[in-house]
């Protein structure tokens, strides 16, 4: 790479990272220093801000219910996903290549499309206003997309494993457990962080979907709107709190998602 390819991607990410930056040095400043001018740092350094957040609880438990709903949409997806992946990428049966094209029109579809009878159904058995709602709601673009990611890294594993596994006596949960989820560890990592990020930052339906026990917090971040103005600080630190989960995924998958773009999964 040379010297001006290597100051042009530089400045690219720089200029990225300025959104984020902005975010985080309104964090710390109080609102009359935020509306009172330009600055490119604090001069007044404050807590304040992040003070409000952890120590009301309408506030931290928003974060706890994203989390919750965001992880139980995880497993429920990659557990559904993955059987589901193996049977398309092993077997042929009448429609398959149908029913999977009808999984990825769901992931095509907009939630607004799904929202009333979501809403509908959930209140009418007693699951609105719960964490299993939104997960499971979740599902419906999560899965196909999980489904679509695994079948293309389970494809990449020769069939011939399988047979070999088969002949030594493995039975099928003890080979799947055991020798073909590890082959396909970097796939499935690939899968958990789109499926963590998707119902991480998907806000309509599980903003419709809840009330108070499960209010995600980016429903709680509409709150700091009110008749007096906005609380720009405490907006702005909530919104730096709501980047670290997404970044710390990032963190721990990121050599499976390098790999999976390499081997072009992704």
């Amino acid at each position: 790479m040379t010297t001006r390819k290597k100051v042009v991607l530089v400045l690219y990410i720089l200029f990225l990272l300025v959104p984020i930056y902005w975010l985080l040095n309104m964090s710390f400043k109080t609102n009359n220093e935020i509306l009172g001018g330009l600055s490119l740092w604090p001069s007044n350094f404050t807590l304040a801000n992040y003070h409000v957040i952890f120590t009301d609880p309408s506030w931290y438990t928003g974060y706890l219910n994203s989390l919750y709903y965001v992880s139980l949409n995880t497993v429920i997806s990659l557990t559904v996903a993955l059987p589901a992946a193996y049977a398309f990428s092993r077997y042929r049966f009448l429609g398959d290549k149908h029913l999977f094209f009808w999984l990825l029109t769901n992931r095509m579809a907009p939630p607004a499309v799904f929202l009333l009878p979501f809403f509908q159904l959930y209140s009418s058995i007693g699951l609105f206003d719960t964490h299993i709602a939104v997960a499971l709601a979740h599902c419906l673009f999560n899965v196909p997309l999980a489904v679509w990611i695994l079948e293309g890294f389970m494809s990449g594993v020769p069939k011939e494993i399988d047979e070999t596994a088969y002949i030594d006596g493995y039975s099928f949960p003890k080979f799947f457990a055991k020798i073909f989820i590890p082959l396909i560890g970097s796939g499935i990592g690939v899968t958990a962080f789109f499926c963590f990020m998707f119902s991480w930052v998907e806000l309509l339906l599980a903003r419709t979907l809840t009330s108070v026990n499960a209010k995600p917090i980016a429903a709680v971040m509409t709150r700091t709107v009110s008749a007096s103005g906005i609380d720009w600080g405490v907006l702005a630190a909530a919104g730096v709190l709501t980047i670290l989960p997404g970044m710390l995924v990032i963190w721990f998958v990121r050599n499976h998602v390098a790999k999976g773009f390499a081997l072009g999964r992704v």
